[in-house]
Order: structure tokens, then sequence, then C-alpha cells
């Protein structure tokens, strides 16, 4: 599928991206969102956390500079609530007006607050990506509830929804609901360069893990499962690496299951070098939406272990019943333990059909062209409301 150009709209949009944090996947989608939309025709800008990501985020953002004709505006932004919440909002309002944006699409639960609430001094179209964020809690607990109120208000401002999964589409329709809304569900996409073969680092660890350092990934069951692993014999390594507010947490929870001789952390850093010290990637999450490392694993053809949470069966497919109950140690280890004993050719076989299903489901282009019919949609709406937004798409 091609990607939408500036063709397909009366004018070229302008478009503001609004997020906190400019690292993981969110910030993936949000940086190959700005090239595809670049690449089509459309002027595109960020507005995103200044307190978070450090010397990586300002690279990444360096990188991407070229591709950013509304720029790059960073200011600071709380993970949770908080009274500063009003200054970003009002910091929002005045980017989007200094630029003239058509489109403020924002990305997980902050994002998508301060892209739908902020007050705008002309119409705009507001677009919201949820990348899991609130609808990650689990159902029925006081914040669950308290963050599915507050996106049914938020929905009230939202003129397009652009779900990276059908689980978090299902999530809002069973626990917001609502008016309908324009709705795509646009799954992650990733290059044809990911699909190469790795080439296996000379000394790999057994077991890999990639991510947050925090307890909601997960991490306490992997430790665990990796310790009774350890327990019938196995002589494994397992080499974490991300950073969060968990580390030293999980740090002392090596030590005190014996275990931190054979556990080694180390920072962030690119996905494939780090795929290609790892024998097997374990994604033990408690919830998810589509996670890109999952995606870029699968591409890679590179064995894992995952969790049935969230959009997992969707990357999955035809082989979603290997996905592990989350938060089941036992369960964990006996699917690690699985694959590390599977005959060499029938785990390589697996694992190729499932790089193969994923090219097949997963591109960047059916994505940039996904969420441009999406804005298309919602420019359509506004426009039968005789309410101007930007440049609408010609019929």
């Amino acid at each position: 599928m091609a990607v939408a150009n500036s063709s397909d709209f009366s004018a070229p949009l302008r478009i503001l991206h609004v997020f906190r944090a400019p690292v993981g996947g969110l910030f993936r989608h949000v940086s190959d969102l700005a090239r595809l939309q670049a690449a089509a025709g459309h002027a595109v800008g960020l507005v995103c956390d200044a307190t978070t990501g450090g010397a990586q985020a300002e690279r990444a953002l360096a990188a991407l500079a070229p591709h950013l004709s509304l720029g790059v505006r960073r200011l600071p932004m709380r993970r949770n609530p908080h009274l500063s919440d009003r200054t970003a909002l009002l910091a929002v309002r005045d980017r989007a007006a200094e630029v003239g944006a058509d489109v403020l699409h924002g990305h997980g639960a902050k994002g998508g607050v301060y892209a739908r609430i902020a007050p705008s001094r002309h119409p705009v179209i507001r677009a919201y990506t949820p990348h899991g964020g609130s609808y990650n809690y689990r159902p029925g607990s006081a914040l669950h509830r308290l963050y599915m109120a507050a996106e049914g208000l938020l929905a009230r401002r939202t003129d397009v929804f652009l779900f990276e999964s059908h689980y978090v589409a299902d999530c809002h329709r069973t626990f917001v609901g609502g008016p309908e809304r324009t709705t795509r569900i646009v799954h992650n996409g990733i290059g044809e360069s990911e699909f190469a073969p790795l080439t296996p680092a000379a000394d790999r660890f057994d077991l890999l893990y990639v991510g947050e350092l925090r307890e909601a990934k997960g991490l306490p069951v992997l430790l665990k499962a990796f310790a009774s692993l350890q327990r019938e014999g196995r002589a494994l390594r397992l080499l974490m690496v991300g950073s969060g507010p968990d580390e030293a947490a999980l740090r002392a929870t090596t030590q005190q299951l014996g275990i931190a001789d054979a556990v080694a952390f180390e920072p962030a850093q690119p996905i494939r070098s780090v795929l290609a010290r790892g024998k097997i990637l374990v994604v033990p999450s408690f919830a998810e939406s589509l996670p890109y490392v999952v995606l870029e694993a699968a591409a890679a053809a590179q064995p894992l272990v995952a969790t049935d949470v969230g959009g997992m069966p969707e990357i999955f497919g035809a082989a979603a019943d290997r996905l592990v109950p989350a938060r089941d140690v036992g369960a964990l280890a006996a699917a690690v333990a699985a694959v590390l004993d599977e005959a060499p050719q029938a785990r390589e076989a697996r694992f190729r059909a499932l790089s193969e299903s994923v090219r097949l489901r997963f591109s960047l282009e059916r994505m940039g062209a996904e969420v441009l019919s999406g804005y298309a949609a919602a420019l359509r709406a506004k426009s039968r409301t005789a309410i101007p937004v930007g440049a609408a798409e010609t019929a």
C-alpha cells in the first residue's frame, strides 16, 4: 500500500505530534510517522518532554530534525497528573498557533490529554493514538475506573482515534463506549531492513530482555523463572537492556534469588545489535499494546517467548497459541525451556514463518497510509459540519 501524499488533500497538512518521552516504542512510532508524512509533502513538528531521554534522545531528535519543517518544542511534562500540566497545555496551544497546525496528534496518555484539550486559537483536527497508556491498567481497579472515566470525557474532544491494536480498540469500546468516532486500527509498521538476518555475536547470552525496567513489564516473574531454570541445572545467562524506575529493586532481586552473577544489566542501545547478543528474547509483560520489540525480533526471526497480553496475539497470528499466561512463573520457565530444547532446524523454521507473517501484515507504508486516511476522514466529518479545518481532502 502506498503512502498517501499531498495530492490526496487540497493542500499539504501542518501536523503537530504531541507526546511525553522521546524514548522507546512510542517515540519510534512518532519518528517513523514524521518521516513518512514529511516524505508525502506534509509539514511536521513535535512537542515533547524536555526532562527525559538524555543524550540518546538528543541524538535521535537531531537525526529527525531534517524531516521536521515545523521544528521541535521541548518543555517539562510529568508522567502523572500534576499542576504543571496547565503550563504545558498553554505551551501546546501557543505552539499550535505559531506553526498554524491543522492536526494535533497526541500519543500516549499524557500526549493525548495535551493534544485534545489544549485551547486552540483556530479549528484543528485532534487525533489520538493511545499506545496502551491508560488502557493498560487492570480492569476493575480504582486507577482503571478513573482513567476510563477520563478517557470518556476526552473522547468528546477527539476527532479521530488511531488505535495501534484491535486490543486497545476493544478496550475503548468496552470500558469507555460513547458515541462512535472516526476510528482506524493502525498497526505499528516496520521497514524492510529489519527483516535482514541477524549476525549472531560471538558470545551470546542465553536469554535477553529489552525494554523499560518496570515491574509492570513482568520482570520479577522473569527473574523468578530464570532462577527456577538455574535450579534445574541449566547454566544460563540473562542480559537485561534498558533503564527505568525499578532497576535498583530488580538488581536487589537478583541478589535475593542468588542469580546476580548470571544476570547482566546494560543501558538502552540499538535493537538489532542487542538482538544479536541473545539466543532467545523474553517479553514477560503484564500488559502491552503492540510492542515494537516483539515486531522487531519477529521480523529478524529471533526466537522469542512472550506473554498472552494486549495485542501480542495480533503479532503472532496463527502462532498465538504459543503465548504464555502473564504472571505465571512456571509457565514462563516451561516455555523458555521448550524453546531451548527445541531442535535447531524446527526452531529456525518456526520463527522464519513468523517473520514472513509479520512482513505481510506490519509495513511502514501501510501504517503511514492509514494514519493519513484517518486524518482525511476526520477532515471530511468536520467539513460536513461547516467548520473549516486546514485543507480538507478532495472528493
